[in-house]
């Protein structure tokens, strides 16, 4: 609270009275004004009220003190400034009722005691700073108050929209466990039995077909296979946002081998090595990292360049965030970096982000076959884990994907 000086109001018609008044008050921090009659002070509290005390003789011409404080008293604003009155002659009964009734709290017969008046001034002048101080919090309260009754509505319209989101993401995700009742039974039912169809078409009546015939059927077998490939890739897809995330510490050493044997035939087929330096265990959903590596095993397979033999590297490592010198880690926390890298075709470096979105293609289907989801179900892996992946590359010079785990 800005400190400001007390100020005084002393009313006597003789001016050498004041000036005494001032003398023994002084060097008290007091400011002073002075009133040389009733409908003086009068005049000086309706334009100032910020007064700790009033100092009034009582015998002044025209308007003594009692008729100036009966005034002051009917002012809702001043009826709380202690007046004391100073007289020679308040010394009966009667007289002194008189002084209380008008509106004084206290009253000094002159000659004055230098002593009491400078114990009394500063009673009441420590009683208005405190009141002063009072105000002043009471304020800041109010403010505070006003402040806070603010955020608390803001708060619950954000709660409200909260509520409303919630209610329509449940509603999505009842739509999306209907999706998915449909893609794992009404689509795929109806998928298998064109699929049938159709082999039996090529196995019995391929050789009686005309050239068009048989591509026009070859065709439609490839649209099915298609089909079929896409409708899993979106199961995968949802599920890997709704399962349940069930962390174990897991030998990626192990994992990886296990995999590189499910996959030992399309490896075999497209003459690929396999570089691992994985260091240690790594806490992940299992089932799900596999089918991360997996995708982008299949990834690195497919986007190879035709010309030199295909190089796959998988490395692994723990470290703090402060030494993997990546913006987004805590720096006191322990990471698994895993950096997959392949030496196929790669892509230019603005798709780093593109490459994640779902059906995100950066090339034609008929170069190269593919779902378009494969990417996108390995970052919502990364993300089911808490973690953070990013990929670089440049044409021609392969791709390298770089992933932290939090550990």
């Amino acid at each position: 609270m800005e400190e400001h000086a007390v100020k005084i109001l002393i009313v006597d018609d003789k001016k050498e009275n004041l000036l005494s008044l001032q003398v023994i008050l002084a060097d008290k921090g007091y400011e002073f004004v002075e009133a040389t009659s009733g409908k003086d002070a009068l005049r000086i509290l309706l334009k100032n009220q910020d007064f700790a005390i009033i100092l009034m003789d009582v015998q002044m011409p025209l308007m003594d003190g009692f008729e100036t404080a009966e005034l002051i008293r009917q002012s809702d604003k001043l009826k709380d400034v202690p007046i004391i009155f100073l007289t020679a002659n308040m010394n009966t009964t009667d007289y002194i009722f008189k002084g209380y009734q008008s509106g004084a709290v206290d009253y000094m017969i002159k000659p004055l005691s230098r002593e009491i008046l400078q114990a009394k001034v500063a009673v009441f002048t420590e009683l208005y700073k405190k009141n002063r101080e009072l105000r002043f919090k009471e304020e800041e309260t109010r403010t505070l108050n006003s402040k806070i009754t603010k955020a608390n509505e803001e708060l619950a319209a954000q709660y409200q929209a909260i509520e409303k989101y919630a209610t329509e993401l449940k509603k999505k995700n009842i739509e999306l466990d209907a999706f998915t009742h449909i893609s794992s039974h009404d689509l795929q039912e109806p998928l298998r039995k064109i699929q049938t169809f159709t082999n039996i078409i090529l196995a019995n009546e391929y050789p009686n077909l005309s050239a068009e015939g048989k591509s026009k059927f070859e065709r439609i077998l490839y649209s099915t296979n298609r089909m079929r490939d896409l409708i899993n890739d979106l199961l995968v897809f949802s599920r890997t946002n709704i399962a349940d995330r069930v962390f174990e510490i897991t030998d990626l050493n192990k994992l990886v081998e296990d995999l590189k044997e499910t996959m030992q035939e399309n490896i075999s087929e497209k003459g690929a090595a396999i570089i691992t330096d994985l260091h240690g265990s790594a806490k992940i959903i299992p089932f799900l990292f596999v089918q991360l590596l997996e995708n982008l095993l299949n990834n690195a397979l497919k986007f190879s360049q035709k010309e030199i033999p295909i190089e796959i590297q998988i490395k692994s490592c723990i470290k703090k965030g402060e030494e993997l010198q990546h913006g987004e880690l805590a720096l006191s926390e322990n990471y698994c970096h895993i950096v997959f890298q392949d030496n196929g075709i790669g892509f230019e470096p603005e798709h780093s982000e593109k490459i994640f979105g779902v059906f995100q293609r950066l090339h034609s289907r008929d170069v190269y076959d593919g779902t378009g989801i494969g990417l996108a179900i390995v970052k919502k892996i990364v993300e089911n884990h808490n973690g953070i992946i990013t990929a670089t590359a440049f044409p021609m010079k392969g791709a390298t994907f770089n992933i932290y785990l939090p550990q």
